[in-house]
């Protein structure tokens, strides 16, 4: 029991569920036992999980929840925006996600999350991580935790990085204090070639310069084997990684200039639209996360004009991610979320903008053990302008966090598991809690 304890404590993990039910079941001690058996339910639950990998469709900048996921026409805070029906009676979305319409019963919504940060910065930070900033500590990306604790695939050897952004800004996925080797690897629109992945000199030559290359990095460490931080540093250069990766075939999957047009043509033919279509490509070579960046959603200004651009752009790529991950039977190994860092104000300003609105906006799900075709929570279409307490406007509100949660649950990771920091510092995987109406 003592070895039990002391191992539950170590570097690597704290008490958790697990080692909970262990004890309950070694000691006897009674007062776990109903603690355990909510525990074991939870345990199953995890069992169930079918999702193998993540898609992320990042909205940057925050677009409008009444023009996108949560419309209300003919409401004052419509300000004349329209919406459709979708294909599941009661649901509609906004009136250019006509596409995206036709697949409402593969995509459930979340209408009432929330955030406590209404600057982008911030706010990208905490939905990317499920933390909020902390001066102290870098929190990482939901991505890199996914990479951190599940593994390759039996039998599958993935030669790409597993954690990949598509079209990043500068905020993409950090790997936080689980290490660089976790940030997400950036690429642009796969029409064009992947940049610094093949050698620029001859074979012989490129040989010759690794050699050299290790023999320095090895005469290098040997003066500093007491600095941990630079002996990391070297063990995780992930050299040999790289290496592998300009040689492997699984490149091509970024490539998409040798699908057809009229393939692409279905994603829209944009760069967002051939993104979507790259992390289908990613997926099935075993990558974990991939995150498809469409930016341009910060309209404080022409907002209905603005948000029907990036619609525009959204709707056929969207659409035709659920539509080829079915065809290729792969919607229920992979979940994908749809959103940005917050909504946008159910008022239209002077110059016919809508401002940062973290009270009560949408995340689009599908895929990977979520139930399509449902919604969660409920925002007034009537919220007073000046309210001080704008969540009492909500129903069945959900932070950030429970987002989190929710994917953690469907992949088979325990999000109440506590991992160390690099000072010793025990950090919850997530702090959220699942929303079961979309697993069960």
């Amino acid at each position: 029991m003592k070895n039990e304890f002391a191992y539950s404590c170590g570097s690597q993990s704290h008490l958790d569920r697990r080692t909970l039910l262990k004890m309950a079941g070694l000691s006897g001690l009674s007062w776990l036992t109903p603690l355990a058996t909510g525990l074991a339910r939870a345990d199953e639950a995890d069992q169930r999980s079918t999702a193998k990998s993540l898609i992320v469709l990042w909205l940057e900048g925050a677009p409008s929840q009444l023009e996108t996921f949560d419309p209300h026409p003919g409401s004052e805070i419509a300000a004349g925006s329209k919406a459709r029906q979708t294909n599941i009676s009661g649901i509609k979305l906004g009136d250019g996600l006509e596409q995206v319409s036709e697949v409402m019963d593969s995509i459930s919504l979340v209408r009432a999350v929330t955030s406590k940060e209404g600057d982008h910065e911030r706010a990208v930070y905490n939905i990317k991580t499920g933390y909020r900033p902390d001066p102290t500590l870098i929190h990482p990306a939901i991505g890199s935790v996914i990479c951190h604790e599940l593994p390759d695939e039996h039998g599958k050897i993935v030669d790409i990085p597993r954690h990949i952004s598509i079209l990043p800004n500068n905020m993409a996925g950090r790997g936080g204090y689980l290490g660089d080797q976790f940030d997400a690897f950036k690429v642009f629109d796969p029409l064009q070639p992947i940049p610094d992945v093949r050698a620029r000199v001859q074979d012989q030559r490129q040989s010759t310069r690794i050699e050299n290359l290790k023999f320095a990095d090895e005469q290098f460490l040997r003066r500093r084997r007491s600095n941990r931080k630079i002996s990391d540093s070297l063990k995780h250069s992930n050299l040999g990684a790289a290496l592998s990766m300009m040689s492997s075939e699984q490149l091509e999957a970024f490539d998409v200039s040798n699908v057809s047009r009229a393939e692409r043509l279905q994603f829209g033919d944009t760069p967002f639209g051939r993104g979507c279509l790259a992390a289908i490509r990613l997926v099935e070579k075993g990558v974990r996360c991939v995150e498809v960046t469409l930016g341009g959603w910060d309209t404080h200004v022409n907002n209905h004009e603005l948000q029907a651009g990036r619609i525009n752009i959204l709707d056929p790529a969207l659409a035709a991610l659920i539509r080829e991950l079915k065809n290729r039977d792969m919607l229920d190994s992979t979940m994908v979320v749809c959103g940005g860092e917050f909504g946008r104000t159910p008022w239209v300003n002077p110059v016919g903008g809508r401002d940062h609105w973290p009270h009560g906006f949408s995340i689009a799900m599908a895929g990977g053990g979520v139930k399509g075709g449902r919604v969660v929570g409920e925002t007034s279409p009537d919220p007073k302008r000046d309210s001080k307490k704008p969540l009492e406007n909500l129903a069945d509100p959900h932070g950030v966090e429970d987002i989190h949660a929710t994917i953690f649950s469907a992949m088979g990771i325990d999000f109440e598991k506590e991992l160390d920091t690099p000072i010793g510092r025990p950090m919850k995987v997530c702090q959220g809690e699942a929303i079961r109406e979309l697993l069960d």
